[in-house]
């Protein structure tokens, strides 16, 4: 097994020589204690210093580890050791796919792929049936976030009446979260016997996913007061887990755009205003995003109604079970695994379609 000292991986070839080199430029100016007198560039360099220190570190230990396992397997070879070689192969491959996950997010260079992201979920027609389903997806993407050990916040619900979500929203913070869930915006389509119908016929229900990332302090958005209407309401939902139940939910419309956020999880109403103007921020920032690229591909599509419009994945557990995204085709048959967050293969694929 002949190793290579540049791995494919993180913006296309990883230059251990050159990324070693760069380490100690970072680890000596982060170590000047008057870099602080410039906030803006202290953050910068702090940030650069812990990424590129991740990455140095994954492929110090991916080599450590294949080298090992190199001399294992030529052991296990010379003792005709069948069991020792399986598990050893199988290990290579776990190897191989960690290898994969980092090359992937090499892909994640857009300007805000490495942000925090807001997840927005919300029921489409169909009632009972689609707000449940809603709350299934929801169940999803924290599961996933509980996987990939990012946290997740949750900023607003809304119960259905009998059972499920009509809305939430969750942020989710951690390095790249956005540029791994921003492939996720559109309508999810659903086919499975309803667990609510007393005939147990076989129902198809839809719920969109909304994601934009989390905007910092240095990215300047004008909003202008005079364009904004704000309403204050009761945190809503009888028993809701997440929310506090007092007068100080906060609901901002930006009327040129139509864009409307909320926030209730906060306890004061300056609070909540003050996180719905940031997830206001985020949005609007977003959309301009999306005109940029769209504008590259020279196409616009709205997402549509929350129906049988802009669909992205379909999930289908009645008559048979398989779950497909609608745009790059990678589809699975184990549909308890997607629903309890095993959705990489989606991200990953929705990735690699966007670089070729």
């Amino acid at each position: 097994m002949k190793l290579k000292p540049v791995l494919r991986f993180c913006g296309g070839l990883f230059d251990y020589d050159n990324a070693k080199q760069r380490q100690e430029e970072l680890n000596a100016l982060t170590a000047d204690p008057k870099l602080w007198d410039d906030q803006e560039q202290a953050m910068r360099l702090t940030g650069e210093k812990n990424v590129l220190d991740e990455k140095i570190a994954f492929y110090e230990d991916l080599i450590a580890d294949l080298q090992n396992s190199e001399e294992m397997v030529e052991m296990a070879e010379a003792e005709n050791d069948e069991p020792m070689l399986a598990d050893l192969f199988a290990h290579l491959e776990s190897l191989k796919n960690d290898a994969k996950m980092h090359e992937l997010e090499a892909l994640l260079s857009g300007e805000m792929d490495a942000k925090d992201a807001y997840l927005e979920v919300h029921a489409g027609s169909g009632g009972t049936e689609a707000q449940d389903w809603a709350e299934m997806l929801l169940r999803m993407y924290s599961r996933w976030a509980e996987k990939h050990h990012y946290k997740l916040t949750y900023v607003e619900e809304t119960e259905g009446e009998v059972a499920g979500l009509k809305s939430a929203t969750v942020k989710i913070s951690g390095h790249n979260a956005y540029g791994w869930l921003k492939g996720e915006s559109g309508v999810h389509r659903l086919v499975r016997i309803s667990p609510f119908d007393s005939n147990a016929r076989r129902h198809t229900s839809f719920a969109s996913i909304n994601v934009y990332p989390v905007v910092d302090d240095s990215i300047h958005i004008e909003i202008n007061p005079a364009d904004l209407k704000m309403d204050t309401y009761r945190s809503s939902g009888a028993g809701g887990q997440h929310i506090n139940k007092t007068e100080s939910a906060v609901r901002i419309t930006h009327i040129p755009s139509g864009v409307v956020v909320s926030c209730q999880t906060e306890r004061s109403q300056f609070a909540n205003r003050d996180q719905a103007m940031n997830m206001l921020k985020a949005k609007l920032y977003e959309i301009e995003l999306r005109k940029k690229e769209a504008a590259a591909e020279q196409k616009w599509e709205d997402q549509g109604d929350n129906g049988w419009g802009y669909q992205i994945r379909s999930y289908v557990l009645q008559p048979y079970k398989m779950i497909k995204d609608l745009r790059t085709g990678a589809e699975t048959s184990d549909d308890r695994g997607v629903l309890d967050g095993d959705i990489d293969m989606f991200l990953s694929a929705y990735l690699s379609q966007k670089a070729s």
